[in-house]
């Protein structure tokens, strides 16, 4: 379920507007949230954005004057990371929540002292983890938090997509796409689920054969547990027959999820209590967008740490980094000893 605030009036100033902002504004007009102030580093695309998704707000000529805008509530910040974290920065010191684009930065450091400059301003700060309201990533976290299988054993996902699209792109200048820019997403979930006892992880990329792309569309992952074990395969040229799987077990139930897609799965949870098979309301696309914001949103109204804060976001980024240097390094990492992406 997609966490709803009580308050509708609440004033977002979204900096950034470029290509993922069009689905952090189409799931806000969903839920008909205000978006009162844009900025873009192109203007016109800013001001195009602006007269198709958010009609009532203003564009204006730097992103400095939505952080001077007392009537403004929450920024989220959709820039890439090389361009966010000053930004980030300056919308805490002007008091403002902040729903930050993933990856969230690219040095833990510098995200620990983001985090303890919101705790000093009071305010909360969040991250765009939008994966983690898909609905079949949502109901099976639930299941693995509330108990319904037992004790967490693995967690097995793998992907089959065509990710080829990105031959040309600025992402293809990415040397490890799949496993930082893409897989965080995955990374991300199998913290939400395992948490702590995520210790060391393994990782290794290919080209597949015929590809274009200049950075590999193949990667997968074996992350150690304490008392178990994960593992994540990207194939990211299947040009045929797409499929996405997600299974995970425990000492006493199972959970599958099971489609072509991110936006169609079918989940299946079996434990001791018989089988259940949730009728899953939404979809990744933009509902994990609306989940994101919906949830700081609550977090604010309720003052309370969000469930996608930034604090609980450094140890998915530590998975990130860490999975990074181990394919480079070829070797098993321990998770936490890789602080900074740059320095990989």
């Amino acid at each position: 379920m997609i966490p709803s605030p009580h308050r509708k009036d609440w004033q977002i100033g979204v900096i950034g507007t470029g290509g993922i902002s069009e689905s952090h504004l189409k799931a806000y007009a969903t839920d008909g949230w205000n978006v009162a102030a844009l900025w873009g580093r192109t203007h016109e695309t800013a001001k195009a954005k602006r007269n198709e998704l958010a009609p009532n707000a203003r564009v204006e000529n730097d992103w400095q004057q939505i952080l001077a805008d007392p009537s403004i509530d929450i920024v989220d910040i959709t820039l890439h990371p090389i361009h966010r974290a000053p930004i980030i920065e300056a919308a805490l010191k002007a008091g403002k929540h902040v729903l930050s684009q993933k990856p969230f930065v690219t040095d833990l450091g510098m995200g620990e002292d983001l985090v303890a400059l919101a705790d000093d301003m009071g305010v909360k700060l969040a991250v765009n983890q939008n994966g983690r309201y898909a609905p079949h990533f949502q109901y099976m976290r639930d299941s693995v938090r509330n108990g319904k299988i037992g004790t967490l054993s693995s967690v097995h996902a793998r992907v089959h997509w065509d990710h080829s699209w990105t031959a040309g792109t600025p992402f293809d200048n990415l040397e490890d796409l799949l496993l930082y820019d893409f897989g965080v997403h995955w990374f991300d979930f199998v913290v939400s689920v395992a948490g702590d006892r995520v210790q060391t992880v393994m990782a290794t990329t290919a080209h597949a054969m015929g590809q274009l792309n200049r950075t590999p569309l193949l990667a997968q992952a074996m992350i150690r547990l304490d008392g178990g074990q994960a593992s994540l395969a990207f194939d990211g040229f299947t040009k045929f027959d797409p499929l996405d799987v997600t299974t995970i077990t425990g000492s006493d139930g199972t959970l599958h999820s099971t489609g072509p897609d991110l936006n169609t799965q079918n989940v299946t949870r079996n434990n001791s209590q018989g089988i259940e098979k949730p009728s899953l309301v939404g979809q990744w696309f933009d509902d994990g967008f609306r989940g994101t914001m919906g949830e700081l949103m609550c977090a604010i109204e309720e003052n309370r740490e969000p469930l996608n804060s930034a604090r609980e976001n450094l140890k998915s980024l530590a998975l990130t980094f860490a999975a990074v240097y181990a394919r480079r390094q070829q070797c098993e990492v321990e998770v936490g000893s890789v602080r900074a992406l740059l320095d990989i």
